[in-house]
């Protein structure tokens, strides 16, 4: 029941805790029925249902007896060193509200290493989270099919005329065509399935006590069918190219005979690389104008580092760092768009190689826990791998929604790699 409920909760913040932490200030409380059902929350309403699943697992946990001390100490050990920066920061509000959140990313693993991880069937954790993300995949389909167009006309014909200023961030949003369905922006949105959907789809595979074989073949297919639709029309790139990387390792895996498995994984990497160069041409002949002010961000994150190599300027404050030394026509960011670089950034050299350990182990274990495990464990070293490699573009660690979930996930895989309970006690 408690593994279920941390699932639910993961799935919750899908849904209700998509926005930065540092845009807590732009975060309207939501006022009756209707808003409390389909607007995000502020990220604070999460701290106590956090705090009742911290008091409701105390008396379930159980320390693995094999597991390497580095594993166990990694998380803590980052989480101490970016609250010691804090009082260097150049703006403590902004890094005090981040340090939280990456408190709660870390409480969240150790629940899933000691709590959701003991279970002799990794399943009740991923079955929490399947119904939140078949919603995602639900407001995704509806943005695309109208809903968006419909927000688009709403906003501009009665919204944006009462307002006296409007963030650029959100006017570019509402000009979009891209589908963001309940997160912060696309690339948020492409991030979660990467992270997810791997991880859903592996426990319908496994689910033989509960379905024929048809009714997986069917599930997989409508929610896979589902999750690869949301990441097109979300106009990730990254994410894109990423999808069809993990593609080929699943294709790898089956048990397809070896001539048609190499036939079908050279289609999909012809005909999905070829899509993407159609898709994309014009971005490219445009000049990758994203592309190009990522460059602009992470220059400034390493001069930051160069210039405050110790403790760095506080978590979560690249955008006061971005803001002194943006060239005047470039577009703001509040974020550096690539999580291990704003870790050195933010935090320091000492922060940046505990983040980069931290990610390093979860990773190794998962690869070890992956090879050996059936499709649900596969799909969650798979989630979290690519959702990891995807931060190195993007700011999906800095989000709750995702950042959360991956280490939810991360602590339920490390105990997932053979590692043994000591049952006999509950933990001291």
């Amino acid at each position: 029941m408690y593994a279920t409920m941390f699932g639910l909760f993961l799935g919750l913040c899908f849904l209700k805790f998509p926005n930065p932490p540092l845009l807590e200030h732009l975060s309207t409380p939501p006022s009756n029925g209707w808003e409390w059902a389909l607007t995000s929350w502020p990220v604070r309403y999460a701290y106590p249902l956090v705090g009742l699943l911290v008091l409701a697992g105390l008396p379930l946990m159980r320390w693995p007896s094999r597991l390497k001390w580095q594993l166990g100490v990694f998380p803590i050990a980052w989480l101490l060193w970016v609250w010691a920066t804090v009082p260097f920061s150049i703006d403590a509000g902004i890094s005090r509200l981040t340090c939280v959140h990456f408190t709660v990313g870390v409480i969240c693993f150790y629940l899933g290493l000691l709590v959701a991880g003991r279970m002799s069937r990794p399943t009740y954790l991923a079955a929490g989270l399947v119904i939140p993300f078949s919603l995602v995949l639900v407001a995704g389909w509806e943005q695309h099919f109208g809903g968006l167009a419909a927000s688009r006309e709403y906003f501009m014909t009665y919204v944006a005329p009462s307002q006296d200023r409007l963030e650029p961030e959100l006017l570019k949003r509402m000009e979009s065509g891209r589908i963001f369905a309940t997160l912060f922006y696309p690339n948020s949105l492409a991030g979660l399935l990467l992270l997810v959907a791997p991880v859903v789809l592996g426990l319908l595979a496994t689910a033989r006590e509960k379905f024929t074989v048809g009714a997986r073949v069917a599930l997989v297919s409508a929610l896979g069918l589902g999750a690869t639709a949301c990441l097109f029309w979300s106009g990730s790139k990254t994410g894109w190219l990423l999808a069809l990387a993990m593609g080929v390792l699943v294709l790898l895996r089956s048990s397809l005979p070896r001539r048609l498995k190499l036939g079908v994984v050279v289609s999909l990497v012809v005909l999905g690389y070829a899509g993407f160069a159609l898709k994309y041409h014009g971005f490219f002949q445009r000049g990758a104008t994203s592309v190009v002010a990522r460059f602009d961000y992470w220059r400034a994150a390493l001069d930051n580092v160069k210039a405050r190599p110790i403790t760095g300027s506080g978590p979560g404050t690249f955008v006061k760092v971005y803001e002194a030394v943006r060239p005047p026509d470039a577009e703001m960011a509040r974020l550096a768009h690539n999580d291990y670089l704003q870790q050195f950034s933010d935090s320091g050299l000492v922060g940046g190689v505990l983040f980069l350990l931290l990610v390093g182990g979860v990773l190794w274990v998962g690869k070890e826990a992956g090879g050996k495990g059936d499709w649900l464990v596969f799909g969650g070293a798979l989630g979290t791998a690519f959702f990891a490699v995807q931060s190195s573009v993007e700011f999906g660690f800095y989000v709750p929604a995702t950042s959360w979930c991956w280490f939810g996930l991360s602590g339920w895989l490390v105990a997932q790699a053979g590692l043994k309970f000591d049952n006999a006690k509950p933990s001291s």
